[in-house]
């Protein structure tokens, strides 16, 4: 048994990979983009028993250094494909990126978008404390943002 050569074919190897990218693609897609910015220690563990489910989904029965390294690859491979793509396509890149959400317009809490976003009043007031914001009065905008942080726009003060 050599360790460089896979023990599965470099065909199925390759398919494995790129149905496990496709498919966390996916999923990350429609778990919205608070998932991603927001990571608490459950989250931290599903993506550790997801990582280690889908490690044996992209390798198969396959242990060899040669097989592990052509995974590898091929998702680095394929994530640059993707980001290139949705780079030079607009219509691809609404399709995987996901796109900011208002949460707080001139003071007022959009609720309708806070509970599409699956994000509590207490989160979000949270996220505006670390950018040292206390009322709702002090915000112009607060912008859920694709990578799932806050970004706040506060209100100019009035001068004195």
């Amino acid at each position: 048994m050599n360790i460089l050569v896979p023990d599965i074919a470099v065909a199925e190897k390759i398919l494995r990979s790129v149905a496990v990218y496709g498919f966390l693609l996916v999923a990350f897609r429609i778990a919205g983009k608070r998932q991603l910015g927001q990571m608490t220690a459950f989250d931290l563990i599903v993506l550790l028993i997801i990582s280690n489910v889908l490690q044996n989904a992209a390798i198969g029965n396959d242990n060899s250094l040669g097989g592990g390294l052509l995974g590898a690859t091929v998702i680095i491979v394929l994530n640059y494909l993707i980001a290139w793509l949705t780079y030079r396509h607009r219509g691809l890149e609404r399709i995987v990126e996901n796109s900011p959400t208002i949460l707080v317009k001139h003071g007022h809490v959009l609720r309708s978008n806070l509970d599409r976003e699956c994000m509590s009043l207490p989160e979000l007031r949270a996220a505006l404390r670390k950018e040292g914001i206390t009322t709702m009065s002090e915000v112009r905008y607060a912008i859920l943002e694709e990578d799932g942080h806050v970004t706040v726009i506060p209100r100019r003060a009035t001068p004195a």
